[in-house]
């Protein structure tokens, strides 16, 4: 296949708008997280910073279901483009307020509350908006795509937001983030999308259910979904006990810096993998894969060199973002067009409850088994999960759908008349 086939779904205008506008607004994101740090380090304290870093996930968990519900029943660019909006305020408020030397802590914690929030609506709607922007045969190659642009952004990220605080301070980073969203917003206007299938009118408690019940009537998707959940719970200590592992040992920032770079360059490999192979058995092949994530909770016990550790988290984040593309095209081609946000969105509270789950859990458990002890039940419970879950024969067996080569989508007309809506994501 040559490289123009692989990147087939940006010749489609309407995924075309889709991925630049997520790739602008991803710069801002990669960028964000350095000022914040700094920002509420800048204004409060260390417990201020946990709070405000809670606040972001919180405002996830809490409305991500609901962001689900409402990304099936309303038109998904608008549930995207209210969401950008809403961040784009939040970032520029906390923006003024920094720059005019007005911001306090429990500022930070509303603003990034209301971030979070608006973030878990658009997450959901994003994942059940792709089938209708591109030809079904390059979903695979869609969802790649975006994670190519995420990862390559994560890159350089962290280290060019250094640069800006120490230059010019956090606020004007926060404002850059501000104008990536409405740079965001901007392409999600100019993008004509045909209406989906809505789910019937029923409670919003009834919507919560059929989503569940398409979850939960699909061993496959059951089973992987209870994995990822065991991974994440694992891959949390990677977090909490890298950098310390790197201060004690390694050398410090310097070397733990060193090993983020190979987990940003393992993002961009696995979805390079994702953009050029159909793996037949899609469930088996990341399952497989993501048994490497145990190679970098074991190289920190004893420390091997900084260099050997970067590359086990290259490895093993390739399996990761490799496995987030080909599982969000499964779920986008198996599940019905009607509930494919209600379906991604507890998906999506997978990664958003347990992986914080797992970071207080990993706090607790070092400090009574120590550190190398807690890293190496992260990797067994890693490996025994990723491998008992390959028993089951719905995972193991399962196929992935052949989608029949289809004409390519054009820009429509101002009612998206032109437009197709294809029927229709691990964390």
């Amino acid at each position: 296949m040559k490289l123009g086939e692989y990147l087939g779904p940006l010749r489609e205008r309407p995924f075309r708008l889709l991925w630049l506008g997520q790739a602008v607004s991803g710069i801002g994101d990669a960028l964000v997280y350095v000022a914040l740090v700094f920002a509420v380090l800048e204004v409060g304290s260390t417990k201020d910073l946990g709070l405000v870093l809670g606040a972001v996930w919180l405002g996830r968990a809490v409305f991500i279901l609901i962001g689900g519900v409402w990304a099936d029943r309303l038109p998904r660019r608008m549930v995207m483009l209210a969401s950008d909006v809403v961040r784009a305020g939040t970032q520029g408020v906390t923006a003024a307020l920094l720059l005019s030397g007005e911001m306090r802590p429990w500022m930070f914690v509303v603003a990034q509350s209301l971030w979070g929030a608006a973030a878990a609506f658009f997450g959901p709607a994003s994942t059940g908006l792709i089938p209708q922007l591109t030809s079904g045969a390059r979903l695979q190659q869609a969802n790649a795509l975006l994670g190519i642009s995420r990862s390559s952004i994560n890159v350089l990220g962290p280290a060019v937001a250094g640069i800006l605080v120490a230059a010019f301070g956090p606020g004007w980073v926060f404002a850059i983030d501000a104008v990536s969203f409405l740079a965001s917003a901007a392409f999600l206007v100019a993008l004509r999308v045909p209406a989906h299938e809505r789910p019937p009118r029923q409670t919003f408690l009834a919507d919560l259910r059929r989503g569940w019940q398409e979850v939960v009537s699909r061993t496959w998707m059951r089973s992987s979904i209870l994995v990822f959940s065991l991974t994440n719970v694992a891959l949390a200590a990677l977090f909490v006990l890298g950098p310390v592992v790197a201060k004690d040992d390694l050398g410090g920032a310097k070397a733990y810096g060193v090993i983020t770079t190979g987990a940003a360059l393992g993002g961009i490999a696995g979805s390079v993998i994702a953009l050029r192979y159909h793996p037949p058995r899609p469930l088996f092949f990341n399952f497989v894969f993501t048994l490497a994530s145990a190679l970098p909770l074991l190289f920190y016990i004893p420390p091997l060199p900084t260099l050997a550790i970067a590359a086990a988290m290259c490895i093993s984040v390739a399996g990761i973002a490799s496995g987030n593309a080909i599982w969000e095209a499964q779920l986008q081609r198996h599940i019905p067009a009607d509930a494919i946000s209600r379906v991604s969105s507890y998906d999506w509270l997978v990664s958003i409850v347990f992986m914080p789950l797992g970071m207080v859990l990993t706090g607790w458990l070092s400090g009574v088994i120590g550190v190398d002890s807690t890293l190496a039940a992260a990797a067994a419970i890693c490996v025994l999960a990723n491998l008992a879950v390959l028993l089951v024969p719905d995972v193991r067996n399962f196929r992935a759908v052949e989608a029949t080569p289809e004409p390519e989508l054009v820009s429509g007309s101002a009612d998206g008349s032109r437009d197709r809506a294809l029927p229709a994501r691990l964390p």
